[in-house]
C-alpha cells in the first residue's frame, strides 16, 4: 500500500510539474505528502517554516534570494555585447527556450505570398535582366555588361527597398527576397551587386536613422542609381570582432565656425567599394574639445562620405575566389567631411554600433536566405534534369541508389530553406527584427547550400568540373565560401551568436536576472528568480514525461500529416530548455567559453526553428499533396540533427562518467528521430526527375531559360524529350529481354525494333530526338589552346584590366 501511495505521489509530482502549477499548489502537494506518510510533528514544523519562507516575499528575499544573488554566477556583458544582445527584437525563438512552445502563436505569424504586382515584376524586369547575361559571360567579362548596369538603374533594382515617395520601388522584405532568389539562380554576381545596395548599406541606415534632409537628398539618388553605395566596416584587425575597429574621426571647428570631422581609416572586403560614389563608414568618433557635448570619446559612429572627397583612396579591388563582383579595399587619409554627414545627425553620434546591430538583425535574415534558396532551387532543377538525362550501364543515373541519396538531400533541404526564407521574411515585414533568427538564417542557409552545391557537383561528375558556358554549378561551387565568411564568419555565428547571445536575450528569465544583479535590485531579482526555478522544475517534468511517452503527451495542433511532428518539437523544446538551464547552473558565465557545447546548442535551436518553418509553410499553403514527401523528409532530417546535437552535448557534460553513460544510453534507445528512410529518400529523388507539380512547386521562382542555346534550356529540353521517350525505350528493352529483339545496343537496336514492328516510325523519331538531345546535353566545353591561353591571360592580367572595367563602369553609372 505504501509503495502504491509513493508511486501515486511521484505521478502527481510529475503531472504538476508538467502543467507548471503555482507555488501554493506545490505547498499543498507537500502537505498532502506529509499527511499520507504520517510525518512527525517536528518534520511538519520544518515544512511549515519552509513554506512560510517561500510564500512570504519579504522573508524569502532576506533568507533565500539575497544570499543566492550574492553567489550567483552570471556572464559579464560588455557594452558592445549589450548592444548586440539588445539589438532587434525577440520573436518565436523565445518559445523554444521556454520548453513549452505556443504553436498556435507561432502559426499565426504572417505568411507572405507573391502578389500579382510582384509576379509581374518577376516575370518582366527580373526575367529580362537574367536574360541579358549568362553567368559564364559575366565571369569572362569580370563584370556585369554595361547594358545590365544601365537596366538595373533604369528599373530601380538598387532602390527596391526604398519607399515610392523617394523614387524607389517600395518593396516589402518578402518581395525583395523573391527578386534576390531569382537573380541568384542566374548568377552570384547579380545578388552580390544588388544585395548591398538594398540590405546593409547607406540606404537602409538612412531609412532607419537618417535625418529628413539626408533622406530627401540621398534616397532618390540611391533609388535611381545616381549614387552607388557601399558600407565600410571590416578592417585588417577588426573582422569578427567588428567593435574593435580602429578607424578614427576627430571633431574640430573650422575657420568659419562650422564643425567638421577629420577621418583616417583603412577598410577591406568592401563590396562595391571600387565603384561606389557614396561610402558609408563606421568609425570611432573622438571630440577632444567636447564640441558635441557628448564627451571626448563619443563612440562608434556611421557617416556618409562622397567618393570624390579629397583623401579618399579607391580604385583597387580584391579577387575573392575569382568571382568577379566588386569587392575592394577602401582607405581614407585626412578625409574631412561636415558633421552633418553623420547618419542621423549629431543626435546619432556614438550610436553607430547599435544602428549596425539593429540593421544586421533584420538584414541577415533576408538577403542570405534569398540568395541561398535561389541557388538551392537551381541545384535541384539541374541535378534532377541531369540525373534523368545522363545514362550509365544502360539506364539513367538517377535510378541508382547512390545518386538518389544526394538527390533526396537536395529536394528535402531545398523545401526547408524556402519555407524558412518565407517565414523569416514575413516576420521582418511584420515589424520584427529577430536577431537570433537572423543569425540562424545566415549560418544555416549558407552551410546547407554549400552542402547542396557539393552534392550537385558530385552528381554532375565530370560535367561539374569542366568550366565553360555549359557548366551550371562550378561558379556557384567556387563562390560558396564567400557567403560563409561575410557579415560574421560562420564559426563565430554558430559558437557565439546563435546560442551565446541568444540564450541571454531569448531565455524567459536570464537577462532580467543579469540586469537585476548588475543593478543590485533584490526585489526584481526575487520576482524573476522564483519564476525561473519554477520553469526549471516544469521543464524537468516535461522532459521526463515527454521522453517516456515519446512526445504523445504533448497537447499540440496539427493534422494527421503534421501532429506527430509538433509533438516531437514540443518534446525537443522541453529537453533543450532543461539542458540549457542545467548548463547555466553548472557553468555559469563560463558557458560562453565552452564553444563546442554552445555550438551544439546552436545547432539544436537552429533545427527547431527550421522545422517549425517547414510546418508553417505546409499549413499555410494548404497541405499540398505534392509537398508531403519533401515535408516528411525535411522533418525527419531536422529531428535527426537535433538528436545528434543532444548526444554531443550529453557526451561532453561535466558530470561523472557513469551518469553520462546512462543518459546517453537512454536518448539513443529513445531517440527523437533517425535519419529519413531510404524509401522516403527514393520518393524525393524520383520526384526531382519527374515532370509534375512536385518538382515545379519545389523550384518555383527561379530563372529557367527555354532556348536550347542556353545551358539550362538545353538540359531542360533533353529532360523533357527523354521523359517522353521513356515508354518507347522501355518497350524496346522489354522486347530485347524477351528475345523478340537481338542483344544489340544504341541506334542499331532502334532500327531493328522499327524494322520488325516493335515500335512505330513516330516512336522511332521520338527516340532519335531524345537520344540526340541527351547526347548534346551531356557535352562539356572544350577550348583550343589559344582560346584557353587567352582566357588565362585575361585573368592573369588581373588588376590593370579591373581598373579599366572600373573606370568604364563609373562612367556608365554616373
Amino acid at each position: 500500500m505504501l509503495l502504491l501511495q509513493f508511486a501515486l505521489l511521484i505521478v502527481l509530482l510529475l503531472t504538476l510539474g508538467f502543467i507548471g502549477v503555482p507555488l501554493w499548489v506545490w505547498l499543498g502537494y507537500g502537505a498532502i505528502a506529509l499527511f499520507i506518510f504520517n510525518a512527525s510533528l517536528w518534520l511538519s514544523g520544518i515544512y511549515a517554516a519552509i513554506g512560510l519562507i517561500l510564500a512570504v516575499p519579504q522573508i524569502r528575499r532576506r533568507v533565500l534570494t539575497t544570499p543566492i544573488m550574492k553567489v550567483m554566477r552570471v556572464p559579464k556583458i560588455s557594452d558592445t555585447e549589450r548592444a548586440a544582445i539588445e539589438a532587434g527584437t525577440v520573436w518565436i525563438e523565445r518559445e523554444f527556450f521556454s520548453g513549452a512552445p505556443d504553436f498556435e502563436r507561432m502559426n499565426q505569424a504572417i505568411y507572405p505570398e507573391v502578389t500579382p504586382e510582384l509576379q509581374t515584376f518577376l516575370d518582366t524586369q527580373v526575367e529580362q535582366v537574367c536574360r541579358m547575361a549568362t553567368d559564364w559571360d559575366i565571369h569572362q567579362r569580370k563584370d556585369l555588361p554595361v547594358a545590365v548596369w544601365d537596366y538595373l538603374k533604369q528599373e530601380r533594382f538598387f532602390g527596391m527597398m526604398i519607399p515610392i515617395e523617394y523614387g524607389g520601388l517600395g518593396f516589402s522584405n518578402f518581395a525583395y527576397s523573391s527578386v534576390m532568389a531569382k537573380l541568384a539562380s542566374r548568377s552570384f554576381i547579380y545578388t552580390a551587386t544588388v544585395g548591398v545596395t538594398n540590405s546593409l548599406g547607406p540606404a537602409k541606415l538612412l531609412l532607419n536613422y537618417g535625418t529628413s534632409d539626408q533622406k530627401d537628398y540621398y534616397l532618390p539618388r540611391l533609388a535611381e542609381g545616381d549614387e552607388i553605395p557601399c558600407f565600410a566596416l571590416t578592417e585588417p584587425t577588426a573582422g569578427s570582432d567588428a567593435a574593435s575597429i580602429t578607424a578614427k574621426g576627430i571633431v574640430f571647428r573650422g575657420d568659419e565656425g562650422q564643425l567638421w570631422v577629420r577621418l583616417n581609416f583603412r577598410k577591406r572586403y568592401i563590396t562595391l567599394g571600387t565603384i561606389a560614389t557614396l561610402i558609408g563608414l563606421a568609425f570611432k568618433l573622438y571630440d577632444p574639445d567636447n564640441l558635441l557635448g557628448k564627451g571626448e570619446e563619443v563612440g562608434i559612429t556611421c557617416i556618409l562620405i562622397p567618393a570624390n572627397t579629397e583623401g579618399m583612396i579607391l580604385g583597387k579591388r580584391h579577387d575573392p575566389m575569382g568571382v568577379p563582383f566588386y569587392n575592394s579595399p577602401v582607405e581614407g587619409r585626412d578625409v574631412i567631411v561636415s558633421i552633418d554627414q553623420i547618419i542621423g545627425g549629431v543626435e546619432q553620434a556614438g550610436q553607430g554600433w547599435k544602428m549596425l546591430m539593429q540593421t544586421l538583425a533584420a538584414g541577415r535574415g533576408i538577403s542570405f536566405p534569398a540568395s541561398c534558396t535561389g541557388v538551392a532551387k537551381l541545384v535541384a532543377r539541374v541535378t534532377g534534369d541531369y540525373a534523368k538525362v545522363r545514362q550509365q550501364f544502360g539506364r539513367s543515373i538517377g535510378q541508382f541508389e547512390g545518386i538518389e541519396e544526394p538527390l533526396a538531400r537536395i529536394g528535402g533541404l531545398t523545401y526547408l530553406l524556402d519555407a524558412t526564407r518565407i517565414y523569416t521574411a514575413g516576420a521582418v515585414d511584420a515589424g520584427e527584427k529577430p536577431a537570433v533568427v537572423s543569425a540562424i538564417a545566415k549560418y544555416q542557409f549558407t552551410e546547407i547550400t554549400r552542402k547542396l552545391v557539393n552534392d550537385g557537383m558530385d552528381i554532375l561528375g565530370g560535367s561539374g568540373i569542366c568550366r565553360g558556358s555549359r557548366n551550371l554549378l562550378a561558379n556557384f561551387y567556387i563562390a560558396m565560401p564567400i557567403p560563409i565568411t561575410v557579415e560574421g564568419s560562420n564559426i563565430l555565428t554558430r559558437t557565439l551568436m546563435i546560442f551565446g547571445q541568444g540564450v541571454i536575450r531569448c531565455h524567459p528569465y536570464l537577462y532580467a536576472e543579469v540586469i537585476a544583479i548588475e543593478a543590485g535590485d533584490t526585489i526584481a531579482f526575487d520576482q524573476v528568480l522564483w519564476k525561473h526555478i519554477g520553469s526549471i522544475v516544469r521543464n524537468k517534468a516535461r522532459s521526463i514525461l515527454l521522453s517516456l511517452s515519446r512526445g504523445y503527451l504533448a497537447l499540440v495542433p496539427g493534422t494527421k500529416f503534421t501532429k506527430r511532428y509538433y509533438q516531437k518539437l514540443a518534446w525537443s523544446s522541453a529537453m533543450f530548455a532543461f539542458l540549457t538551464d542545467l548548463l547555466l547552473i553548472g557553468l555559469g558565465g563560463s558557458l560562453k567559453r565552452h564553444e563546442k557545447l554552445t555550438g551544439r546548442l546552436a545547432d539544436w535551436l537552429s533545427w527547431m526553428y527550421l522545422s517549425m518553418a517547414a510546418l508553417r509553410r505546409f499549413a499555410a499553403e494548404g497541405e499540398q499533396p505534392a509537398d508531403l514527401i519533401f515535408v516528411q523528409w525535411a522533418m525527419n532530417y531536422s529531428f535527426a540533427q537535433m538528436q545528434q546535437a543532444l548526444e554531443g552535448i550529453l557526451a561532453n557534460l561535466p558530470i561523472p562518467t557513469i551518469a553520462r553513460s546512462i543518459l546517453l544510453s537512454f536518448v539513443r534507445i529513445n531517440p527523437l528521430s533517425t535519419i529519413p528512410t531510404d524509401t522516403l529518400g527514393s520518393q524525393v529523388a524520383q520526384a526531382l526527375q519527374t515532370t509534375g507539380e512536385n518538382r515545379d512547386r519545389l523550384t518555383t521562382g527561379i530563372y529557367i531559360p527555354t532556348h536550347p542555346d542556353e545551358a539550362l534550356g538545353r538540359l531542360e529540353q533533353a529532360f523533357q524529350r527523354c521523359e517522353q521517350a521513356e515508354a518507347v525505350i522501355n518497350k524496346v528493352k522489354q522486347a530485347s529481354r524477351s528475345g523478340q529483339l537481338p542483344q544489340e545496343k544504341g541506334e542499331t537496336l532502334f532500327e531493328t525494333a522499327l524494322k520488325i514492328g516493335v515500335i512505330t516510325q513516330v516512336e522511332a523519331d521520338l527516340m532519335r530526338s531524345a537520344e540526340s538531345a541527351r547526347f548534346d546535353a551531356i557535352q562539356v566545353d572544350a577550348f583550343t589552346l589559344p582560346e584557353y591561353q587567352g582566357n588565362g591571360a585575361a585573368f592573369a592580367s588581373g588588376f590593370s584590366s579591373h581598373v579599366k572595367i572600373t573606370d568604364s563602369a563609373k562612367l556608365s553609372l554616373t
